[in-house]
């Protein structure tokens, strides 16, 4: 099947591959309603970029009640949400393209999610996600559709819908057309360093002036000067970040005489100075 070239209406590219498809499985639908109806997101699926799809987990449920969740065995609080009404919309839905489509589980305890995930995730024709809920999510949901589990920190949300609309946003954002490229290059994490600092209209504000250099017109002296405050800048914030970025040996020497001048430890208070005392 050819598909016809679309002209993205977000940069007046042509899109000439299918749009990325993310299925999103979830008991709260309407939760995504807002972030996907505005914005980029809204923009590059109105350009054919982006397909965006909300499946609803209990229209797969067994019973009369249509219920996703029960208490866990071997006790303990809150519900598990359980393993038939989630495999069966997953693989309902997926059909054919279950074997090539990455299945994920957002939840708590799982794999960081990075800009690297986002960037690998932006190739894939087809991505699906699972939202968990309550207490968790029956551990047979991973081993039967062979899920990876993903979370986007270190701490604990209600559900997995906040964490599914972080991760399509990241994800949605790289794929060709969506945004100019350029935009995508300079930003944070895009070269493993933390962006540089921005500035735009008035010249000064609250007595706080525009770097001059910016202003000077000199785009060279502009890039080095903006490089320089990406490294300077992760160093500071995100030291993590820096073994495995690309820096010159010029570069690198700038981070090691950085972190030597904040492990120098302070200097000594000056002693007081004597005072003669008077004799009696």
């Amino acid at each position: 099947m050819t598909i016809p070239p679309r002209q993205s209406l977000l940069t007046g590219e042509v899109a000439t591959a299918a749009p990325l498809r993310i299925d999103i499985f979830t008991l709260f639908p309407a939760m995504f309603e807002g972030p996907f109806s505005e914005s980029i997101l809204k923009r590059g699926q109105a350009a054919g970029l982006l397909d965006l799809r909300r499946h609803e987990i209990r229209d797969w449920a067994l019973d009369r009640h249509r219920t996703t969740d029960d208490s866990p065995y071997g006790g303990g609080a809150g519900m598990v949400m359980k393993a038939p009404p989630i495999v069966a919309a997953v693989e309902a839905t997926l059909g054919q393209d279950l074997g090539q489509t990455p299945v994920i589980l957002l939840s708590a305890g799982g794999h960081r999610f990075d800009q690297t995930m986002a960037e690998m995730l932006a190739t894939r024709p087809r991505i699906a996600l699972i939202c968990g809920h309550y207490e968790g999510v029956d551990e047979r949901v991973v081993d039967v559709l062979g899920a990876t589990e993903l979370a986007i920190g270190d701490y604990v949300l209600t559900g997995g819908e906040l964490a599914a609309m972080v991760v399509v946003d990241a994800v949605c954002r790289l794929v060709p057309g969506v945004i100019k490229a350029a935009s995508v290059e300079e930003e944070s994490h895009a070269a493993g360093l933390i962006e540089y600092p921005h500035y735009t209209r008035p010249v000064s504000f609250r007595g706080q002036p525009v770097p001059p250099l910016l202003l000077s017109g000199n785009h060279g002296e502009i890039a080095r000067w903006r490089r320089e405050q990406a490294i300077l800048r992760t160093a500071r914030r995100r030291p993590d970040l820096l073994a495995s970025a690309d820096l010159t040996e010029a570069e690198r020497t700038l981070v090691a005489s950085l972190a030597a001048c904040q492990d120098d430890p302070p200097p000594a208070p000056a002693p007081p100075a004597h005072v003669e005392e008077p004799l009696p």
